[in-house]
């Protein structure tokens, strides 16, 4: 058995904090390694020593195999954890690490290599008689080849990334016309994310569901599943809530599921964590998709249901120690599940977002885990994914882990910038869903249309809230006079006013202080008198009209973000003034989130219908099409290939047809 005792994390974010918090449980030493970045990030402070290893872009920083190697040299780190993502599936890197001397804590290139290409791991699921989705994943990659294929399996197809996972380079087609744009489309996608722009199709399945199952294995050919995993609900066909065990399968389908998994790793010697993918249909049949060969974003739920802590088993068995259980000894005991918090938008197509985490808070409470690598002041860039955290929470049983989630969510103030706390509730309270009737479409399906909409009361309650705990900052920041309550005026009749802006609507709170020292309070037709307030921080409690009432305010410039119980609402003290240049030209076509220009594919002066692809933006990973608003005449482009954009950035001009006549 090898010793271990300082483990390099190659990684970043919360999967690093999650692994140093493993590592210190072990009494070994923790190296951080860091972009430009990153370089105040929790993740370094969470290690004992920390190396910089290059600008922002991973390509230059932590896709870096020999920068990585080399502060492990350095440092002296006699193992390399590579989490997931960037090198954690990259076979090279693996024996790299092995030609160095250093120990990758992950499966041997040979498996990484079985299991990372999608063709490959197809032929050795046949081989262990597992059920594969029937479809073409031949060597001939040319245009010819994959339409034969495609008019082979039939619509609708799915046309997949060999080397692709999360959901890139994948493309549904369900008629011939859309073919060839979507060959196109995941190719340029799989080159970009994997470095292989290799497809495969397959049949695609209607309403399916994903379940997964936890793989380990140890270095003495002894393989264990501990049970699975649902991860139907998707956007992008990547995951945003998850849930261990799964509610449509029987213990029979458990088992059978299960081994399936064991025999596809014993195929291929696999040892340390994995995960075997499965589509499961609905008339119960299941098909193999593929294996991860590294730890799974979603891993903590399999450890709230089992007890066993994966990076703790990945580490031990990386030093050679057997894995120490048996199938027998695993059991499933209650229900968890991960809901990730994302910088995104939902109302606007899950469009990514970026900027400064105003306020981060969420407080302890039993059954409750939260995996993060961000803090309040933390910068979401457009270099990196944008999950943000994971709030995992388990129970005695499914409903019992989705009510403590539910109570976790109303209580996370995550301010600052666009994120989906409120979709991820509007999910766990749908009917269907706390009915267990998922499946990949889930959010297609059930809320194609959804929108975050405070109620008028919700709106009401948040200004007063932010118009009290301005008015008790003010009292408290008094330069003059310490006894003269801010706003005094001789005639205490006249009302103060606060104005806020929600979206594009207006609210004016009218408020005066009493002589008994209450603050009436009227909002349009509401009327109230609040006759206790208490400001701790971000704490503020006040009484209205009898009933205690509490949120969470934090000021930003002139944002106050106001969190309650009911809603998580942003107000802006409204603009008295215009600020110039903020206008956008008639046909403006702007970027609707930071990102980086990938391609532009019209010309000044060419004609484009409505609709038509105009630029193709890349931000965290993901291609967004710009598209012309209206037919019409290309005016003026204003960027070029690789410029990084803001959003809202007007990115070219579209002379409208009518217009021109």
């Amino acid at each position: 058995m090898k010793s271990i005792t300082r483990i390099l994390i190659a990684n970043r974010g919360e999967i690093a904090v999650r692994i140093a918090r493993t590592c210190r449980s072990m009494g070994i030493d923790v190296v951080a390694v860091y972009s430009d970045a990153d370089a105040d990030s929790p993740h370094v402070r969470a290690a004992d020593v920390a190396v910089h290893i290059g600008p922002s872009p991973p390509a230059e920083s932590y896709l870096r195999a020999d920068a990585i190697i080399a502060a492990a040299k350095k440092t002296g780190a006699q193992a390399i954890h590579p989490g997931f993502g960037f090198l954690a599936e990259n076979a090279d890197f693996a024996e790299a690490c092995a030609e160095a001397g250093v120990v990758f804590i992950g499966p041997s290139p040979d498996a990484i290599r079985a299991m990372g290409s999608k063709q490959q791991a197809k032929h050795h699921a046949v081989a262990a008689s597992v059920p594969v989705v029937p479809g073409y994943n031949g060597e001939d990659q040319g245009d010819d080849a994959l339409i034969k294929a495609a008019e082979d399996v039939g619509y609708p197809l799915l046309i997949k990334a060999s080397a692709g996972g999360g959901g890139k380079g994948m493309r549904i087609v369900r008629a011939a016309a859309e073919l060839k744009a979507g060959i196109d489309s995941a190719r340029r996608e799989a080159a970009s994310s994997f470095g292989d722009d290799t497809l495969l199709i397959e049949k695609y399945i209607e309403r399916p569901r994903h379940i997964e199952v936890q793989i380990l294995g140890d270095q003495h050919g002894e393989v264990v599943h501990l049970f699975e995993r649902e991860c139907s609900i998707q956007r992008r066909y990547q995951k945003v809530i998850e849930e261990a065990p799964s509610t449509v399968l029987s213990a029979e389908q458990r088992a059978e599921m299960g081994a399936a998994a064991v025999r596809i790793a014993k195929a291929i010697g696999y040892s340390n964590a994995g995960t075997v993918e499965f589509i499961f249909a609905p008339d119960g049949a299941f098909y193999f998709l593929e294996v991860n060969t590294r730890l799974q974003v979603e891993h903590p739920i399999t450890e709230c249901v089992t007890g066993i802590d994966l990076v703790r088993k990945q580490i031990e068995v990386a030093t050679g120690a057997p894995l120490g259980v048996s199938q027998s000894d695993l059991r499933i005991a209650g229900a968890a599940l991960e809901c990730r918090i994302y910088a995104e938008d939902p109302a606007q197509g899950f469009l990514p977002a970026t900027g400064t985490l105003v306020d981060w808070h969420l407080p302890e409470m039993e059954g409750l885990r939260v995996d993060t690598g961000v803090e309040t002041g933390a910068e979401v860039s457009v270099f990196y994914d944008p999950m943000i955290a994971k709030v995992i929470t388990w129970g005695d049983d499914r409903e019992h882990a989705r009510r403590r989630m539910i109570y976790a969510l109303r209580r996370l103030s995550v301010h600052g910038l666009t994120n989906n706390r409120e979709f991820l509730l509007s999910v766990l309270e749908h009917p269907e869903y706390v009915a267990g009737n998922l499946h990949t479409h889930f959010i297609a399906e059930q809320m194609p249309s959804w929108s975050e909409s405070p109620t008028d009361e919700q709106a009401t309650q948040s200004a007063v809230a932010a118009t009290l705990h301005a008015h008790l900052i003010r009292n408290a920041s008094s330069p003059v006079l310490p006894n003269m309550r801010a706003g005094f005026r001789n005639n205490s009749h006249t009302p103060q006013k606060q104005r806020w802006m929600l979206g594009d609507d207006a609210i004016e709170v009218a408020y005066s202080v009493q002589r008994t020292g209450g603050i009436a309070v009227q909002v349009g037709d509401y009327e109230s008198t609040v006759t206790k307030t208490e400001l701790d921080g971000a704490a503020l409690v006040w009484t209205e009209d009898g009933v205690c009432r509490s949120a969470r305010v934090v000021r930003d410039g002139t944002r106050a973000f106001v969190q309650s119980l009911d809603a998580a609402i942003c107000l802006h003290e409204e603009e008295r003034f215009p600020v110039r240049g903020r206008e956008v030209p008639a046909g403006g076509c702007t970027a609707p989130m930071t990102g980086r220009v990938l391609k532009v594919q019209v010309a000044v002066g060419d004609s484009v219908e409505a609709g038509n692809t105009l630029i193709i933006l890349e931000a965290m990973k993901m291609e967004h099409a710009i598209t012309a608003p209206e037919s019409g005449t290309v005016a003026a482009i204003n960027v070029d290939e690789g410029d990084l954009v803001d959003e809202g950035a007007v990115l070219l001009v579209v002379e409208s047809a009518a217009d021109s006549e």
